[in-house]
């Protein structure tokens, strides 16, 4: 993001309403790279909510917290992000509706830990995967726990924890 001081590359994460799977994966790089400014957002916010009690629950059980998260609606300033990171297709979809100038830079978590290169810059490798025409699969999706019970979220942050230690393979 340009106009803040810290010079590290910022990575968003982006689901729907930034209380789940969002901040599970911003918490997750946040604690495991320091080289990367991890941020969150959703595309259909409640703003300044906390993370759900669930989702809480689940970062614990990996040894992780966040107390000082609040829900995040998806504007300008997160359309900076050197990499928005999406959880589900339709995410990747509202981005190049919403906000055109980050579509070469968004694209879903399972496409990112299968297809970013390592070799070059984040940003040269990054506009080498032409993520805005690329067709977003439906099964690039994380599935999202917000109905589901505490194993439904705890079932997700295990997927996620998985996730976010290949992605951060593919980082620099």
């Amino acid at each position: 993001m340009t106009a803040d001081v810290d010079p590290r590359p910022v990575v968003c994460f982006l689901c729907t309403g930034n209380a789940a799977r969002s901040v599970m994966a911003r918490t997750m790089l946040a604690d495991r790279t320091p080289q990367y400014r991890a941020i969150g957002a959703g595309t259909l916010v409640l703003e300044g909510h906390p993370m759900s009690q669930r989702t809480r629950r689940a970062l614990e059980r990996l040894g992780l917290h966040d107390g000082t998260h609040r829900s995040r609606q998806f504007g300008p300033d997160h359309a900076t992000a050197d990499l928005v990171v999406a959880m589900e297709p339709e995410h990747v979809q509202w981005v190049r509706r919403n906000y055109p100038e980050a579509a070469s830079r968004t694209g879903t978590l399972l496409r990112l830990v299968r297809d970013l290169p390592t070799e070059g810059t984040l940003g040269e490798r990054v506009a080498g995967l032409g993520l805005a025409e690329v067709a977003a699969e439906g099964r690039e999706e994380v599935v999202d726990p917000a109905s589901g019970d505490q194993a439904v979220f705890d079932s997700c942050v295990d997927v996620l924890d998985g996730l976010i230690d290949r992605l951060i393979l593919r980082l620099p």
